[in-house]
């Protein structure tokens, strides 16, 4: 490949110029900054429209705050709520404080307030708040009270966050570094993919901050980069680096076998992460923003990682020569006597008995992989909200059911947001005063109705509690009677424009807009792939098979968060709670990832049966020496994508939970299961015929894959030899 041959001639152009390219774009991003989504760029239907109109007229969503007080006797909280109320407002971050609500009980009161300044950094400010409350706890024995609100919510996830990426960085590169050292056996060898990899996040970091201000980014988008990137990169640089080494133990010397490594692991590299990058360019056709931005930082880092691979790493390789085997470690993957790297010893055992019985094969791994994708046709989906991103255990989600518990849907309101000309008329209070009623007469909302109108700007926001959880069926029926009947009905004739948003409303509107989505995207990186894999081998079998092993891998993970995060099948065996329901951005997600990484295996593996076929051997035989000498590469790759993905799965937060459980089973699954055992049976089943390429076709263009190895010349004997 003329890009490898490139860099081994000018390699510190290629090393120097890489390292440069990334302190620049680290620089300039950090000096932008970067943007984050705002209300209505990350929802959907109606509740983003509401979220615009408050956006447009510059009118942003407070804070709000909610502090329940629970005494040991009935009203025994109220000397608690006066002390309380005052604390608040000295406190000077506060205002709106409003006069207790009493439970049906009388042992409970709610107080409402909200923050002042900006919502956006609320978190920040809310310190003061938090102690208040705590004092006026500690001040009133036999009180108990509970907090709940955007800024205690935010300030909990902004430190966690920051905790949570730093745990995944300390942990993951060392673990990538300590799989590779096994693969490798040498620290040099191992230190190399990591570096490149964790220079191609860093670099992208800067690239992101950068973008996010034509694309706004959601909160999770960088911890999706780094998770796709390091695992992504240091597979690129281990195909590649795997084949020099080998090239190198067979007795080649340092130029053939970088030329031999360019020509085949370096173009199946590149042909790989084009696919990758060309299925996450599925996620801009769908209509909601967060996933454009997941496109953007997963095509950057893959396009990263890729260029790093086959630029800086054979520049590097060409510096090093065998230094690169420095700092050996003693009994870590020994070379036999023949000069040829230790590997494929099982994976050669295992191919005798799928070959030999490819039917039996292909039945029972098919099987199995059904099974795994069996609980996903109950998948349920919604925007998870913090109390379950956070764990039953923590201080915000007990807040959050006992004040739920004691005041239905008052954590959680609905909000219904107009845009009219009469707000502030005698016409418009009295449809207001209306609906208060229409509300109460229902049964289905709870007592705090907030009623927020602001004249000058021809804007109205109505808080509504709702009942139940916020989440169940009895909010969501009374979600339904507030949209459909009692907004429009009495707040229409009113109102130019009126909407309905909230958490329940947001998550339905979300999950509809995804349920339209998830068609097209699939439709486009099915197509894709299918047209790639096409041209790559010019087989139409390996095209059709690619698609369908893909889907599986994907029914896999699909079933498998299923089972775990919503039936709590193994939750509590793998320390994990799981919250009744997936993340909604998940499976659209899951699907776009894996159909682009299930291709570095894939490549990787076909490229090298092809390679093998084209040197003359029969497809079965090819297909023991592709699996074979690629065994060891995918080991080691899924082995460093399942440590990546596990380390994510880890964490505290919900949905960086369920990807990383996902997305590790997948690839095992991928890498071992579909791979190792359904793509040899099922080739060997079609034997010729996975070389079949139709009449109508043959006018594809022929892509090598480096099967026209250099041919070393012959060493001259040495004195003496053979006497």
């Amino acid at each position: 490949m003329r890009l490898g041959g490139w860099s081994t001639r000018h390699r510190k152009t290629a090393i120097i110029g890489w390292l440069l390219f990334v302190v620049v774009v680290v620089v300039v991003g950090g000096m932008s900054g970067s943007r984050q989504m705002t209300n209505s760029e990350n929802g959907a239907g109606d509740s983003a429209r509401a979220e615009k109109i408050l956006e447009d007229a510059g009118l942003q969503t407070p804070a709000g705050e909610m502090v329940m007080l629970r005494g040991d006797r009935p009203d025994g909280w109220r000397d608690a709520a006066r002390d309380l109320s005052a604390r608040l407002e000295r406190t000077g971050e506060t205002v709106r404080v409003q006069p207790p609500v009493r439970s049906e009980n009388g042992r409970d009161a709610l107080i409402s307030f909200e923050m002042k300044g900006d919502p956006d950094t609320a978190g920040e400010r809310v310190g003061p708040v938090v102690e208040a409350v705590e004092k006026t706890e500690s001040a009133h024995p036999g009180v108990v009270a509970y907090e709940f609100g955007d800024a205690t919510a935010q300030h909990r996830l902004d430190d966690m966050l920051t905790d949570d990426f730093k745990k995944a960085e300390l942990t993951a590169v060392p673990l990538a570094l300590g799989i590779l050292l096994v693969v490798f056996g040498a620290l040099v060898a191992a230190l190399l993919p990591v570096l490149l990899a964790v220079t191609a996040c860093v670099g992208t970091f800067g690239l992101l901050a950068l973008v996010s201000h034509q694309l706004p980014l959601f909160d999770s988008t960088n911890s999706v980069m780094f998770l796709v990137g390091l695992a992504v990169g240091v597979d690129y640089s281990l195909f590649y680096l795997r084949r020099e080494r080998d090239e190198r133990a067979a007795g080649r010397d340092a130029g053939t076998a970088l030329r031999i490594a360019a020509a085949t692991s370096g173009r199946a590299v590149l042909i790989s992460g084009v696919t990758v990058m060309l299925a996450m360019a599925g996620m801009f056709l769908s209509g909601l923003l967060l996933f454009h931005g997941f496109a953007a930082a997963t095509i950057l880092v893959v396009l990263m990682a890729m260029l790093g691979s086959v630029t800086v790493l054979p520049a590097m390789l060409s510096w090093l020569g065998d230094r690169v085997d420095a700092g050996r470690v003693p009994l870590l993957n020994r070379r036999r006597k023949k000069g040829v790297h230790a590997s494929g010893g099982l994976s050669g055992k295992l191919m005798r008995p799928v070959l030999a019985k490819p039917k039996l094969f292909a039945a029972v791994s098919g099987a199995l992989l059904l099974v795994l994708c069996a609980p996903a046709l109950g998948m349920k989906t919604e925007q998870l909200g913090l109390e379950k991103q956070f764990g039953s255990d923590a201080a915000i989600t007990v807040a959050y059911q006992e004040i739920t518990g004691s005041f239905p849907g008052g954590p959680a309101p609905a909000e219904v947001v107009l845009r009219s000309g009469e707000v502030g008329s005698a016409r418009f209070d009295a449809a207001v005063a209306d609906f208060r009623k229409e509300l109460a007469a229902s049964g289905r909302f709870g007592k705090t109705v907030d009623v927020e109108a602001h004249r000058t700007k021809g804007v109205a926001r109505i808080e509504v509690p709702l009942a139940g959880d916020g989440q169940d069926a009895t909010s969501r029926r009374a979600l339904d009677t507030l949209k459909e009947d009692l907004a429009p009905r009495i707040l229409g004739p009113v109102s130019d424009r009126v909407y309905v948003t909230g958490e329940l409303a947001s998550s339905r509107d979300f999950n509809d807009r995804l349920k339209t989505d998830i068609a097209p995207v699939f439709l486009f990186i099915a197509a894709v792939t299918f047209v790639l894999m096409l041209l790559c081998f010019r087989s139409l079998p390996i095209a059709i098979v690619s698609i369908l092993l893909n889907l599986l891998s994907v029914g896999a993970a699909y079933g498998t968060m299923t089972a775990v995060f919503q039936h709590g099948w193994g939750a509590e065996w793998l320390g994990m709670e799981p919250a009744g329901a997936i993340e909604g951005w998940m499976p659209l997600f899951v699907l776009v990832i894996l159909f682009g990484l299930s291709m570095d295996y894939h490549v990787f593996v076909v490229s090298r049966i092809r390679e093998a076929h084209q040197r003359g051997l029969a497809t079965r035989e090819a297909i023991r020496e592709g699996i074979r000498t690629t065994a060891g590469s995918v080991t080691g790759a899924a082995a460093i994508m399942v440590a990546v993905f596990a380390v994510f799965a880890l964490l505290r937060m919900q949905d960086m939970q369920q990807m990383g459980v996902g997305l590790a089973v997948a690839v095992l699954v991928d890498a071992t299961l579909v791979r190792m055992v359904l793509l040899p049976s099922v080739m060997a089943l079609l034997g010729e015929r996975n070389w079949y390429l139709p009449r109508a076709l043959r006018w594809l263009p022929s892509v090598g894959h480096g099967e026209e190895q250099p041919v070393e010349r012959p060493r001259p004997p040495l004195v003496g030899a053979g006497r």
